[in-house]
């Protein structure tokens, strides 16, 4: 993966696990703060499937919020 394309992969990332963070702060249910985080990465890339999405926010939210890790999770495919 070229440069661009990881800190495109990494801005994606981000913005999905802080968009579940604040959501959930907001007082928002786990249920409906993930879905909108589903929703917000296929805004983003129409070319994913609903289950496509659904696996990578999980894995996401699992790693950055669950997880409390700081090390990478897996990309997506950001152009």
């Amino acid at each position: 993966m070229d440069r661009d394309t990881s800190q495109s992969g990494r801005r994606c990332e981000r913005a999905v696990v802080a968009a579940y963070r604040d959501l959930r702060a907001l007082g928002n249910h786990d249920l409906d703060a993930f879905s909108a985080c589903t929703t917000l990465y296929r805004i983003h890339h129409p070319e994913a499937s609903l289950n496509e999405a659904r696996r990578l926010v999980a894995e996401w939210i699992d790693h950055y919020v669950v997880g409390d890790e700081s090390g990478s999770a897996p990309d997506c495919d950001c152009p």
